[in-house]
Formats: structure tokens, sequence, C-alpha cells
């Protein structure tokens, strides 16, 4: 069990300076979206609301401790649904209008994290997956627990295994649970990392005009047959999906593959295949920010019935190279995986990053593009016919820790733009009221004000509290 302890001025300076995000250098400003490439398929949400139940938590960092509030945010589904989700990169901010995708573990925050299979265990096995209190209560030997201590509790219990860090909710019946899931996490088998809502691998395919492009096969946890497919509306006539014994389909299955069939004589050209179901996403999916200003990394709690969406682009061409990009980003690497390749007759020449390669007929090749953590990349590969394939987005592989101490960070005066509305408090749902653009996160309780400041910080939801960022991989 832990307690919190005043500090001093200085200390409360740097509260100030990370809690709100505005100190001059240091702004979390959400950047615009990135293309719809940026992901295989899967959900795409929009955080609509910061912490919506939960409660305060004690952070011990460097022997202090500090307390932040902490628990479920929720994600509104592009096309339809919602999800529940908690923070696993607690010294990152976040604020309500980021844009998030889902994505596998091998991409996020929990790649490297030995400790991801018990997160997983953690999330089947509480709040809000389980929600009989009483028998939550009763395992975890607490007197009794509302929604906001079992949501408190569990998040805690994330941080512990996501960013390596002793948590203690301040509520004595909310820390018991924690302790107790904890504990049986430990003990308990790893579990795996679950499927993707729905996906397609490769998502670029290309050919000649008379015969058939691809294969492309389908992962998703939707029912069978309920994934639908239809071509874009500028596809050629005569253009059909197919499956591999040239059937005309508009739906597939779980492991399914599908094909374009281009008749004969259709004159170049490009088409997109869409694919889209609704099913409930897997809990402990992760969902990672897609602004170009790095957001925490979310994990999904649960799921109502959601809109799910994959697409690949297909390109044909009667005679000369035919060009198909396929991209995923690779933590373990430190970069972005790009696969080209070529259906065509002859050679395709291409520049990437200042360097140029020759891709054969019928040849495939897989280059590993190195980029910085946090970093915001744009690649643009062309070819024949017009060809372009943009592959953009920001590399977010490891948690954040915390950084310089008071008198090691820098100074700065906010902008107008950045500063929140005097008197701004966090309600009882975790949203900001007041005004101001701030990032949201995890903070101090107490909403610390600075002698001399007249500035209220609202510091709402789970992440990026009091410390400046300093990165370091996740699980370590």
């Amino acid at each position: 069990m832990f307690s919190a302890r005043r500090r001093g001025v200085a200390r409360l300076a740097a509260a100030t300076l990370v809690s709100g995000l505005v100190a001059a250098g240091t702004i979390a400003i959400a950047g615009p979206a990135m293309a719809d490439e940026i992901s295989t398929g899967g959900a795409a949400a929009t955080l609509s609301t910061s912490v919506v139940e939960g409660g305060d938590i004690a952070i011990e960092v460097r022997g202090e401790t500090d307390t932040v509030r902490g628990g479920l945010f929720n994600l509104e589904v592009k096309g339809g649904g919602s999800l529940k989700a908690y923070c696993i990169d607690l010294f990152t901010g976040t604020k309500v209008g980021t844009s998030y995708k889902e994505v596998g573990w091998d991409e996020s925050t929990l790649h490297n994290n030995k400790n991801a299979g018990k997160i997983r265990w953690i999330l089947q096995h509480s709040y809000p997956e389980v929600n009989d209190l009483a028998a939550l209560a009763s395992k975890a030997n607490a007197k009794s627990l509302t929604n906001d201590d079992a949501a408190a509790a569990t998040q805690a219990a994330i941080w512990h295994f996501s960013d390596n860090v002793k948590t203690a909710p301040k509520d004595a019946d909310a820390n018991a649970l924690t302790e107790y899931l904890v504990a049986e996490a430990e003990k308990a088998p790893d579990q795996e990392e679950p499927k993707a809502s729905l996906s397609v691998s490769p998502t670029s395919i290309g050919g000649k005009a008379g015969g058939r492009l691809g294969p492309a096969k389908v992962t998703t946890n939707a029912a069978a047959g309920v994934t639908k497919v239809s071509l874009s509306a500028d596809a050629p006539q005569g253009v059909k999906v197919v499956d591999k014994a040239g059937k005309a389909i508009t739906s597939v299955s779980n492991g399914d593959e599908l094909y374009l069939d281009v008749p004969a004589g259709t004159g170049d050209g490009s088409a997109k295949v869409n694919l889209q179901s609704t099913t409930k996403v897997s809990i402990g999916r992760v969902f990672a920010s897609t602004t170009e200003k790095r957001r925490q990394t979310l994990i999904l709690a649960g799921s109502s019935d959601s809109t799910v969406t994959a697409q690949i682009d297909a390109t044909w061409a009667k005679q000369g190279a035919v060009p198909a990009v396929d991209f995923k980003e690779n933590c373990a690497k430190g970069g972005v995986d790009i696969t080209v390749s070529n259906k065509g007759d002859e050679d395709w020449t291409f520049e990437l990053k200042g360097q140029t390669y020759k891709i054969a007929p019928g040849a495939s090749e897989t280059i590993t593009v190195p980029v910085a953590e946090d970093e915001a990349y744009k690649f643009t590969i062309t070819g024949p016919n017009e060809f372009e394939k943009v592959i953009e987005g920001v590399l977010d592989c490891k948690t954040a820790t915390p950084g310089p101490k008071p008198s090691e960070t820098p100074s700065g005066t906010p902008s107008p733009s950045e500063t929140p509305a005097t008197g701004g408090t966090t309600g009882s749902t975790g949203s900001t009221t007041g005004g101001g653009d701030l990032a949201e996160t995890g903070g101090s309780s107490a909403t610390p004000m600075i002698a001399g400041v007249a500035v209220a910080l609202v510091v709402v939801g789970g992440g990026a509290v009091f410390f400046l960022r300093k990165k370091k991989a996740a699980g370590h």
C-alpha cells in the first residue's frame, strides 16, 4: 500500500509541465489522422470519453509516489459500435478525439513484453468482462466493490505488467482486487494473443488481365460467411471477386482465400476490394493512435457489435511491370517492412529513401526501412500506369518512462491555445470542463495549483501523469 506525499513547488511545477502537456517543447498536440493505408484491417475508432469508470491510483516511481486517476476509456467505432479499453502506456498522454486503429501485439508496445499474456488474463478475469462485483470482491477478500473500484483496480494491475511500476488504488477494497489480480496472473498460464477482428494479407495484389489476381487470405473472428465482399465503384465491368475455384463470391469466412478475376481484354487499371463485417472485437486486442503525435496505447476490455473493415488494392496491365506493395510495422527491427512484388513481364525499378531497387518479373522482396521510435514516416512508391502507393504512420513500439526530475525539466510558457481555462475541473466521468486543448492524461487527484499562476490543471484519463517522457522498451 502506498501513500501519496506532497512535495514542494518544484515538484508541482513538474506536474504542471507534464500533466497539462503545456510547456514549450513538450506539447502533445493532436496531428492529422494518417491515411487509410496504415492498417491491414480491423476496427478503427475514436476516443469519445476519457475515464468513465475508475478511481485514484498511487504510482511509485524513483522512490516517490503520486496519485493518478485510472480506469476505463470509451471508444466509438467508425461505422458503428463501441469499445471499452484500459491504458497500457502510463507515461504517455491522450485526448478525446484521438483516432485509433486495431493492431497486433507485434506492432505495439506489447511486442517484447513477456507479461502480455498476463495482461490478457487480467482482462478476461476482471471488470468489465466479469461484472459480478460481489463474486470479484469475494475472490479478492474485499468488503465490496463498485464499478469505479473494479475499473481502478483492473487498471492498476495492468500497469503493473505493462509499465513495470508499483501501483495501488487508494480505495482499500480496490487495492485488494489489484493485489488478487496480480498474484493470480503471475500463477496463471499466459494467454495467447487474440485473433484480429478482420484482416487480410496481402493488402496489395497485381497481375495481367485474363487471369486471376491473388490470393489474399482473410483472418477474422466474425461468424462464418458474414464478412461481406464488394468491389469499388470504379471497377471495370466484368471484374469480379472469386474463390480459389473461380466462383464469384460476395462473402468470406476466416481462412478463406479470395482472388480478383480480370477478364481478357480489360484495359490496364486498378480496383479496390472492400471487406466489412459486424463482430465483437476480441478482448486483448491493442489499439494504437493514428495521429502524427504519439498518444497512449490502449488495450481492449470489452466490445459491442462493431463494424470492422479491410481493403485490398488490385492492379493489372496487359504488359510491362505490374507492381504490388504491402507493408507492416516491425517493432522487433525498429522499422517498417515493405514487401514489393512484380506480377508483370518486365523489370520494375523504383526509388525508396534515396535508394534504387529493381524487381524482376515474378520476383518479390521485403525491405525493412529503419524508423525512429515515435517518428512519423511517409514513403511514396511509384510505378508504371500511374501506380502510386503511399505508406505512412507513426512507429509506436515502446512504452514511455518517467523523464528528468524537476531540477532537470525545461522551462517554458504555454501559449494561449494550449492553456486550460481558469477553474477547469474534472467531472465525475473524467471529462474536462472549462475548455482548453489539453492532452488527456492521468494526474493528481488533488489538481495541483502553482502559486502565482491562475490556472487549474485539468487532468483526466490514465497515462502521462506528472513525469516528462523518456523512452524504454515495454516490460523492461
